[in-house]
């Protein structure tokens, strides 16, 4: 934990922000890669509808937790970066509240399932309560996560990261080999490698970082408040990554679900390098003053967009490599869905670091109600293209729907920070920093 004498919390310059940027997409680029391959086992193992179940079991797990956060880890992004000496508060604080609320959240969607059998996906009950049983688990995960890295612990919240994939390969690797893997295990893997993720985060904590002090009620009442200003963001901005998929099996089944998480694990290349700046970024966010931290969010976001033109570009022309030859041929039906979501790439870029820039200037709400725009796009369109087209149908409803989010947060950032939309637009000199980022990297 880094502060000065006097309490204050270490202000990190812009070589930094380069450096855990580019260390962090790094670690996200190894995550992505061992999920991909533990996407692979499973698929080419269990086929298109034993991968629907797991993505379907693993899906209603983290929705129902990224749901269930109240906006605890957004107070202990905000809090925790501003105020060194209430981190160990916080740390405890997160760890019985998010118990608490992680078991109610659970409990609540076994409930549902028992009242609506069909938003079970048709799976056991057995396969459901474990995939639920996960739920306090990753909810302590999230809100821990984001107080390390308040605390410039980037190296060992990578590590958590880390630590879940390696897990799914190296374990699912095993089964498929020995001919054991199933649903059941696969999904038990998936909440090992949850656990262990959290352990590390933990460990940070103890050995390294602020450790764990008295619970405070008062600082969990405050937390809350906060949180809850930036929840209804939350939640629907994880109804926008997950919803569909929820919604495709119940509806259309495992094998359509099966061929539309492919193109969507594809697909999520394009989150990386925005969820990523956004970690990073946060805690900087918080330190900085409004005119500078105005301009360093609207920069930021410029540089990010040019960055991202050449992933986009890729997924498309790449689709049917992607899709049928990494994995097998009956996965052809994900080609089209791929590259119709490769077109949100930028209201992706535009909701993650714009809604992160509002949230560290105290300003969740504005961002909640962007994400407003986009959430009830894909509500809409999900129930209207998905029972007529399946996988294609959830992938025009999620461009779409980023699309307007995109539009809606830039327009909500340049009235709560100033400024006007075109400092939003990369320009020649954008493209001229973009050319110098690998020697910065290099040289830090």
């Amino acid at each position: 934990m880094e502060s000065t004498p006097d309490g204050a919390p270490v202000v990190r310059g812009p070589n930094y922000f380069v450096f855990a940027t580019a260390l962090t997409y790094s670690t996200q680029l190894i995550v992505a890669t061992l999920s991909l391959g533990n996407v692979l086992i499973v698929s080419w193992t269990l086929g298109a509808g034993g991968r629907g179940n797991v993505a379907l079991l693993t899906t209603v797990a983290y929705l129902t937790a990224s749901a269930s956060t109240l906006g605890i880890e957004q107070a202990n992004a905000n809090v925790g970066a501003r105020d060194p000496s209430k981190r160990a508060t916080l740390a405890t604080n997160s760890l019985w509240m998010a118990t608490l609320v992680g078991v109610i959240a659970a409990s609540l969607v076994a409930l549902l399932i028992t009242l609506v059998p069909s938003a079970g996906g048709g799976v056991g009950w057995d396969l459901r309560l474990l995939a639920l049983a996960s739920v306090p688990i990753v909810l302590c995960q999230i809100c821990l996560d984001q107080l390390v890295r308040a605390e410039y612990g980037y190296l060992w919240a990578n590590a958590g990261w880390l630590t879940q994939p390696l897990i799914n390969v190296g374990l699912n690797g095993i089964m498929a080999i020995t001919g054991e893997l199933t649903v059941g295990r696969a999904v038990g893997t998936w909440v090992t490698g949850q656990v262990v993720s959290l352990l590390v985060l933990l460990w940070y904590l103890v050995a390294k970082g602020s450790g764990f002090g008295r619970p405070d009620r008062g600082l969990a009442v405050r937390s809350v408040k906060f949180g809850l200003r930036a929840y209804a963001g939350r939640v629907l901005n994880v109804g926008n990554y997950r919803l569909d998929q929820w919604i495709l099996g119940a509806v259309a089944g495992a094998k359509p679900l099966g061929l539309y998480s492919v193109a969507v694990s594809w697909a999520e290349v394009l989150f990386f390098l925005p969820t990523v700046i956004s970690l990073v970024q946060r805690p900087i966010l918080v330190q900085l003053s409004g005119l500078p931290a105005r301009d360093s969010a609207a920069r930021v976001f410029r540089v990010a967009t040019l960055l991202t033109i050449p992933f986009m570009l890729g997924l498309i022309v790449l689709a049917p490599f992607l899709c049928t030859t990494v994995f097998p041929s009956s996965f052809a039906g994900s080609i089209a869905e791929l590259r119709v979501l490769a077109f949100g790439a930028f209201g992706i870029v535009a909701l993650k670091l714009l809604g992160n820039a509002l949230t560290a200037r105290d300003e969740p709400l504005l961002a909640t109600i962007a994400t407003a725009f986009s959430f009830g796009a894909t509500v809409i369109l999900d129930f209207s293209l998905i029972p007529l087209y399946g996988g294609m149908g959830a992938s025009i409803a999620s461009t779409v729907s980023y699309t307007l989010g995109g539009v809606a947060i830039a327009y909500y950032f340049k009235r709560a920070l100033g400024g006007t939309l075109s400092d939003l637009i990369p320009s020649f000199q954008d493209m001229v920093d973009v050319s110098r980022l690998p020697r910065r990297v290099t040289s830090r």
